[in-house]
């Protein structure tokens, strides 16, 4: 995706306010995997939805700051304790904080990163341009977004063990584990923008619309990416036994014997590529594939749908353009 001359700039707002977040130096063993995590690079989608959402609703950057440096922070302290649950040793290439350091140091630095995310949000008290309730939609959008991640994330675990997940709890993870944190982070920009309630509910609502779409997005790729674009063996999901929207559809809608099947090459932890194979020609064969295809711009479309109704900015094209790119890819 080719930057806007807006992106570069909104980009650069975001890196300058990280490298000024003030992390302290001292104790070093809790300092040094915080400045360290926030080092490790990333797209910085989320703060860049929280200005974009700010200049949708005519505000001004530097008020949308605060709030897109503590959903950047919580963003990233999600991933700290992320690695740690997943025993992930590398996060963007990198060493994850937990194998540079230890466990310990990983969840104690992670915890005070959390904190941290909170009081960043200060600047909205001590502003005497935001009112009472202002500051108060601010802390409850992050309070709860923090709260549904982590309610996501419990689920996600909770499917390891369960027999059957359907469909539908499928989709309240996602916007619990990958949706919240993307409707929070733009309906933050628009309260930092003094936006309409109507305005902040659209803005919400387009952040779960866009959270839905591209992880199911991602798990359709997984079946039906060029493999060398993606990064990983075609079926890469089945190999590892994972329950994504394309296997709990697929058992929703297979008959008993093809249910076998799915079921234990997801439970064998050595498949052939022939078995692998042979769940994705029953995934086709069940139209799982081309139905989540449909679901997937269904969801964008919504998102579409949401974006039109805010009047025509540089603003607006720039998050149109991000939809249109995230629909459109193939990787």
């Amino acid at each position: 995706m080719a930057k806007s001359d807006l992106h570069i700039k909104l980009f650069t707002h975001i890196q300058k306010e990280l490298e000024e977040l003030g992390i302290p130096e001292h104790p070093v063993s809790l300092y040094q995997p915080y400045l360290y995590a926030m080092e490790m690079g990333g797209k910085r989608i989320r703060p860049l939805l929280t200005l974009l959402a700010n200049g949708i609703c005519e505000g001004k950057t530097e008020d949308a700051l605060p709030a897109a440096m503590a959903v950047e922070v919580l963003h990233n302290f999600t991933l700290v304790h992320d690695d740690i649950m997943d025993s992930a040793e590398t996060r963007r290439g990198k060493e994850s904080v937990y194998k540079k350091w230890d466990q310990n140091k990983a969840i104690l630095s992670g915890d005070v990163m959390f904190a941290d995310s909170f009081r960043l949000l200060h600047h909205y008290a001590d502003n005497d341009e935001f009112s009472k309730k202002e500051y108060s939609a601010i802390i409850e959008s992050f309070t709860t977004a923090s709260i549904t991640v982590c309610e996501g994330q419990a689920r996600d675990m909770d499917f390891v063990s369960e027999e059957f997940v359907s469909h539908e709890q499928y989709l309240e993870m996602i916007k619990g584990k990958t949706s919240a944190l993307l409707a929070a982070s733009l309906s933050l920009g628009a309260i930092s923008a003094h936006a309409t309630e109507n305005q902040i509910q659209n803005l919400f609502n387009l952040g779960i619309e866009m959270g839905i779409a591209f992880q199911i997005q991602d798990d359709l790729l997984d079946a039906s990416a060029d493999p060398e674009k993606f990064g990983k063996r075609l079926g890469g999901d089945i190999y590892e036994g994972k329950k994504t929207y394309l296997t709990i559809l697929a058992l929703e809608r297979a008959d008993e014997a093809q249910k076998e099947f799915i079921s234990n090459v997801l439970s064998n932890e050595n498949n052939t590529e022939s078995e692998v194979t042979e769940v994705l020609k029953i995934m086709s064969g069940l139209n799982v594939l081309n139905d989540i295809a449909k679901e997937v711009d269904q969801h964008y479309e919504e998102a579409f749908n949401l974006l039109n109704q805010f009047k025509d900015t540089e603003y607006k094209q720039e998050l149109k353009n991000l939809l249109i790119f995230l629909q459109n890819r193939d990787h």
